[in-house]
């Protein structure tokens, strides 16, 4: 077992105003997460959040502190949250087992010393995205499944964004110091996500995206309103919003995305709005 680590920067809305496409890439997308019995992370000064993915296959796979953390163990100062994207799997936290199936969630609270990952079939096994946040308390340990989240029905098939967002690891179903975690999953017909946009200078976002179809791929959005960029993602990517930026898509086909974020607000409406035509 082995855990990968990549760094981030924060970047100025005038310094994204320059990159190019290969710049953007680096700066804002992930574009591996998962490998068979590793562990991927990727760390960005916003917030100091941290993102990646587990497999286990072979065998267990073991949380492990990394240097940049300067901690004994990695949820000494941490909390963290999960969402399995793959076959059913197993979490033991500090020897307690939670059986996680295709997007079901768990939260573990700062001061969890010994954290292991399981897939219970090595032919299907398990893809744990992982998502990370300084804390400062600690909350008890908790999955969550979708039955148990708060579902929202949003947008219309004629506007091609009616979507489904399930709210799981987030103030209104669970506490947490600043972790919020959730799920929208695209209707067939529909392609486009958090339109319209907006941006929340308290907070930042990482955003997930899976379950595109083979050959199909999802553009998604960023900048300030009146200065947007773009990225082009594939299946199983992940890609860095900073708070000054909307953070938006639209796919050739219908997909589902995980949604991360971490700030000084748990408020899930604490949006500031932007107009379509504002655009630019």
């Amino acid at each position: 077992m082995s855990t990968t680590l990549a760094s981030r920067y924060a970047s100025s809305p005038t310094e994204v105003k320059h990159m190019d496409t290969a710049q953007l890439r680096q700066a804002f997308l992930m574009e591996k997460l998962f490998e068979a019995d590793h562990i991927y992370w990727t760390h960005t000064h916003y917030d100091r959040y941290l993102f990646g993915g587990a497999m286990p296959v072979k065998g267990p796979v073991t949380l492990e502190t990394i240097d940049l953390q300067k901690a004994s163990y990695f949820l000494e100062r941490r909390e963290l949250g999960m969402i399995n994207v793959g076959g059913d799997g197993i979490v033991e936290a500090d020897g307690v087992k939670y059986e996680l199936a295709f997007k079901e969630a768990l939260y573990i609270g700062k001061g969890s010393k010994d954290i292991v990952f399981r897939s219970k079939d090595a032919q299907n096994p398990a893809k744990f995205y992982l998502n990370s946040t300084p804390a400062h308390h600690t909350y008890p340990t908790r999955k969550v499944s979708k039955k148990e989240g708060e579902v929202v029905t949003l947008g219309t098939l004629e506007t091609s964004n009616h979507r489904t967002i399930n709210k799981l690891l987030v103030n209104s179903v669970l506490e947490t110091c600043q972790l919020q975690m959730g799920m929208t999953e695209l209707q067939p017909g529909s392609v486009w996500n958090t339109m319209p946009a907006h941006t929340h200078d308290r907070r930042m976002e990482v955003y997930f995206y899976f379950e595109i179809p083979e050959g199909q791929s999802v553009c998604h959005f960023m900048g300030q309103p009146q200065e947007t960029r773009h990225i082009w993602m594939q299946n199983e990517q992940a890609v860095i919003s900073p708070p000054w930026s909307v953070h938006s898509g639209a796919g050739t086909s219908n997909y589902t995305f995980i949604w991360g974020m971490a700030g000084e607000n748990l408020d899930y409406g604490d949006m500031d709005h932007c107009k379509i035509t504002d655009l630019r």
